[in-house]
C-alpha cells in the first residue's frame, strides 16, 4: 500500500509539473495572451475560494453564505500589509508571503471569532447568520479611512502573477485533501452525517465544526489576498452578498463533499461568463438556465462526494484496454 500511495504522488506531481510547462510553453509562445491568462489567474482564485468554503459547507455540513466576507478581510488585510512594506526594499516573493500569512491569519481568527456562537445554530439560521457577518464587513469596510472607504483603495503592489498564483493553488488544494483525507477529514465528514452520531461516538463537534469553518476562513483570506494584488484595486461592493453566492453555486456546481468537482466547476463557471460575452443580452439567462439544467438533472452535483484520481484513471483505461484486446482473441477463435 505504501508503494502505491509514494507512486500515486509522483504521479500526481508529474502531472502538475507538465500542466505548469504546458503553460508556460503556451504563454512564452503567445498562444495565451493576457486575456486569457487573466482568466486563468481568475480560475486559481475561485478555485481557492470554492474549495475553501467546501470544507465548511460540503464536507462540515454547515450553511456558510459570508465566505466573501473572509475574501475582503483577507483581500483587505494583505492590501495594507503590501502598501506598508513597499519601501523595505523586500524581494516581491518575500512580500507576498507575509502579506498573504497575515491576510490568512487575520481570516482565521475572525473565522473563530464568528464560528464559536454562530455554529451554535444549524440550518438556515446559521446561513443567515454569516450572510449578515458578510453584510456587516463591507460595511465596515465602506467607513473607515484606512480601506479607502467607498472610494476603495489604490496603491497596492501588483505583486501576484501565474507563476505565484498557480503554485499557491496547487498548496492549497493539496493541503485540503490532505485534511479531508485524514483523521480528522474523517471526523468532520461525521459531522455532516449524524452530528448526534458522532457526538455520541466522541467526536468533540464543537471543536471540530469551529476548526472547520476557521479553516475555510483562513484560505478564503488567501484568495482574497491574491485577488488583491492580481487586481491592485479595491471596491467594497466587489464582496456582496452576490459573491459569496458566486463561490456557493461553484460549490454546489461541482458537488459538496467533493475538490474535485470545486476546481472542475471553477474552471467552468468562470469560463462560461466569458465564453458568453457576445450573447450580452441573453448572458444572465443562459447561465442560468445551464444552472437549472444542472440542478434537475443532476442535485448531487458534477462529481457528489467523489474525487478523481489519476492511477484509478489509467488503472480503468489499462483494465478496459486488456478486456478489449480478450475479448476480440475470443471472438477470433
Amino acid at each position: 500500500m505504501a508503494k502505491i500511495s509514494i507512486k500515486n504522488y509522483i504521479m500526481n506531481v508529474l502531472a502538475i509539473v507538465i500542466l505548469y510547462a504546458l503553460l508556460k510553453f503556451l504563454i512564452w509562445n503567445g498562444v495565451i495572451s493576457r486575456y486569457y491568462l487573466g482568466i486563468i489567474i481568475f480560475i486559481c482564485i475561485n478555485i481557492v475560494l470554492a474549495t475553501s468554503l467546501n470544507l465548511a459547507t460540503g464536507f462540515l455540513g454547515q450553511l456558510a453564505l459570508g465566505h466573501a466576507g473572509f475574501m475582503a478581510i483577507g483581500a483587505y488585510v494583505s492590501a495594507i500589509t503590501a502598501i506598508s512594506l513597499k519601501g523595505s526594499g523586500l524581494p516581491n516573493t518575500v512580500m507576498l508571503i507575509i502579506s498573504l500569512l497575515l491576510a490568512a491569519i487575520f481570516a482565521g481568527v475572525i473565522g473563530i471569532l464568528i464560528g464559536i456562537p454562530a455554529l451554535r445554530l444549524k440550518g438556515d439560521y446559521l446561513g443567515i447568520i454569516t450572510l449578515g457577518f458578510g453584510e456587516v464587513i463591507r460595511v465596515f469596510i465602506n467607513n473607515i479611512k484606512m480601506t479607502g472607504g467607498a472610494q476603495g483603495l489604490t496603491g497596492i503592489p501588483r505583486i501576484s502573477n501565474i507563476d505565484n498564483i498557480f503554485w499557491i493553488t496547487v498548496v492549497v488544494v493539496t493541503i485540503l485533501y490532505t485534511l479531508t483525507n485524514s483523521r480528522h477529514g474523517r471526523a468532520i465528514k461525521s459531522i455532516r452525517e449524524d452530528e448526534i452520531a458522532a457526538e455520541a461516538v466522541g467526536i468533540q463537534t464543537t471543536k471540530y465544526k469551529v476548526m472547520g469553518f476557521a479553516i475555510a476562513a483562513f484560505f478564503a483570506g488567501i484568495g482574497g489576498g491574491m485577488y488583491a494584488h492580481y487586481i491592485a484595486f479595491l471596491d467594497p461592493n466587489t464582496f456582496n452578498f452576490m459573491r459569496s453566492v458566486e463561490i456557493l453555486v461553484i460549490v454546489v456546481l461541482g458537488g459538496m463533499g467533493s475538490l474535485t468537482g470545486s476546481v472542475i466547476a471553477a474552471i467552468v463557471l468562470t469560463i462560461l461568463p466569458e465564453a458568453l460575452r457576445d450573447f450580452a443580452n441573453y448572458r444572465l439567462l443562459i447561465y442560468s438556465g445551464l444552472l437549472v439544467i444542472m440542478m434537475i438533472f443532476r442535485p448531487q452535483g458534477l462529481f457528489g462526494t467523489t474525487e478523481f484520481s489519476l492511477s484509478g484513471f489509467l488503472y480503468k483505461l489499462r483494465h478496459n484496454q486488456i478486456f478489449s484486446s480478450r475479448k476480440k482473441i475470443e471472438e477470433g477463435d
